[in-house]
Order: structure tokens, then C-alpha cells, then sequence
């Protein structure tokens, strides 16, 4: 009777642990199929946007991902028309955030905006800068023949187009309907031969000015955020001279994307045009009241 109590026992015993031994076994895969799960479940946001977003723009990202963990927001930073070409171009893009009307028309024109997505949402205004400690002559945009040295982005670049705008206006350059078509030499002759340093971008324009580079550059009022100890504004442009600078953003049509990556994109437009972003923007220097 002993025996066979013993035997009893170990066999009793034997079967907890291939008992347990099974339930860990379940555990485990059932743990590991729930992280496969969450990371099936991530998806990544492209979002090309205008290069004077782009301080602004991170940290939203950052605000944005720490309540959604599963989102990725990954920005594209550059000239609102080089992003508009690489859209044209077929390249993947989930949110277009320009510094311009005109680009955003040629996406939307090209069938590639979700209809009802499209909205205003900053201002922004001219500025001219040059480094803090500068003896420059220059006052602003009406003086800028007295510069020794000017960086200027191409027409291509929302803020040269603003800036060939603003010399129309003031009678530098004769009007025409597309300030774009005037190219940096044509520039430089209207004001007396100054040299250009002809820029692809805003954020090249405040670099080569910071650096000193160039003498005075034209930049948007939010450029300067942050470069505080850097440059300096000589002028601040009123729009009644360099025009409305609006800022539309809109959902573009994205072959590449899936359902979860769509709906994520459209979270994460109503998050860029809530007003949490809005106060972000604000204290960037944009203008919100549109």
C-alpha cells in the first residue's frame, strides 16, 4: 500500500509540472502574439511640410506620439515647392502643410487632395533680418539696394515669391501676375547689382544670414523663433506690401497607405488644426486669427 501510495504521489506530482510547464507554454504565447498584435498595429504618418513649420512641428510631434505610442509622425521639412513636386512625383505623403496657397492648388489640381480635407490654419509675415551686431544700411525691404550681400530664396520658394511680391508692390520690379517668374539675377539688377546668394529653402536664407554669409536676408517672422541671439529683425513687412501668407494643410491621397495608416492620418490632421496646436503655433510667432 505504500508503494503503491508513493507511486501515486509521483505520478500526482509529474502532472503539475507538465501542467505548469503547459500554462507557461500558453502564457508565453499568448504574451507573444499580443506584442505581435501592438506591433501590427503601428503605423507611421508622413507629413510634408513647409520648412518654417518645422520647429513647431516637432514639438507637436512629440506631444501627439506620447498619447499615441502606436502613431510615428515623420516629418518632411523642405520648400513647400519641392514637396509639391515630390507629391506630383508620386512620392508616399499622407498630410501637406504649405507655406502657400499655389502648391497646395497644383496637388489639389492634380487630383491628389482628399476632398473636404483642405483648410487655413496660420499666417505668417516678411521679415528682414541680419546678424545682432550688424552696421548694415539696410532698414528694411524698401532699402535693400544698400545691402553689400543678400540671401534670397528662389521664386520656387514660397517666402522668394512673398519677397519678389513685396518689391512689385513697392515698384523695384514691374508687376506681373506670378512674382515666381523673376529670377535672382533680375532681382539683382532691380536693386542696383547687389549680390544674391540664392537660397532653396527659408531655413538656408536664416542660416546664411546667422552665419554671416550674407548681410541681410528676407525670412518669415516664425523663422526667427528660437534664433533670438543670432539675428535681428530690421523690418517686419506689413501685408499691405507683401500680402496674406497663409498656411493651408489638407489630407493628400496616398496609394501606399493602409486603413489604420488613413484613419491615423486623419487623427493626426485634426490634431495639427485643433487648438492645442494653435497655441503652439502662437507662441512660434505665427498668426492663427485667420
Amino acid at each position: 500500500m505504500k508503494k503503491k501510495s508513493a507511486l501515486g504521489i509521483l505520478v500526482l506530482i509529474m502532472a503539475m509540472v507538465f501542467t505548469m510547464a503547459g500554462c507557461g507554454s500558453s502564457e508565453e504565447a499568448a504574451s507573444a502574439s499580443a506584442d505581435a498584435g501592438t506591433e501590427a498595429e503601428s503605423v507611421e504618418v508622413l507629413v510634408f511640410a513647409a520648412a518654417s513649420m518645422q520647429s513647431s512641428l516637432e514639438e507637436l510631434e512629440a506631444a501627439y506620439e506620447a498619447d499615441h505610442p502606436e502613431v510615428d509622425i515623420v516629418l518632411n521639412c523642405d520648400s513647400s515647392g519641392t514637396l509639391k513636386t515630390q507629391i506630383l512625383e508620386g512620392a508616399p505623403c499622407d498630410i501637406f502643410f504649405s507655406a502657400a496657397q499655389a502648391q497646395m492648388n497644383e496637388v489639389e489640381e492634380a487630383g491628389l487632395v482628399i476632398e473636404g480635407s483642405r483648410t487655413d490654419v496660420l499666417n505668417n509675415q516678411l521679415v528682414v533680418i541680419t546678424q545682432p551686431d550688424s552696421a548694415t544700411a539696410v532698414t528694411g525691404i524698401e532699402d535693400l539696394d544698400k545691402a553689400a550681400s543678400l540671401a534670397l530664396a528662389d521664386g520656387s520658394v514660397p517666402v522668394g515669391k512673398y519677397t519678389r511680391r513685396a518689391l512689385m508692390n513697392l515698384g523695384v520690379l514691374d508687376k506681373v501676375d506670378d512674382p515666381a517668374v523673376y529670377t535672382t539675377q533680375e532681382v539683382s539688377a532691380a536693386l542696383g547689382g547687389v549680390e544674391i546668394s540664392e537660397q532653396g529653402n527659408v531655413s538656408k536664407v536664416l542660416s546664411a544670414v546667422a552665419e554671416g554669409a550674407s548681410e541681410v536676408g528676407t525670412v518669415y517672422l516664425s523663422d526667427t523663433y528660437g534664433h533670438e541671439n543670432e539675428v535681428k529683425i530690421l523690418q517686419t513687412v506689413p501685408y499691405d506690401i507683401a500680402g496674406d501668407i497663409i498656411y493651408p494643410i489638407a489630407l493628400v491621397s496616398n496609394q501606399d497607405a493602409s486603413e489604420a495608416q488613413q484613419e491615423a492620418a486623419a487623427d493626426v490632421l485634426a490634431f495639427l488644426t485643433s487648438d492645442e496646436a494653435k497655441a503652439v503655433y502662437d507662441t512660434h510667432l505665427f498668426d492663427t486669427n485667420l
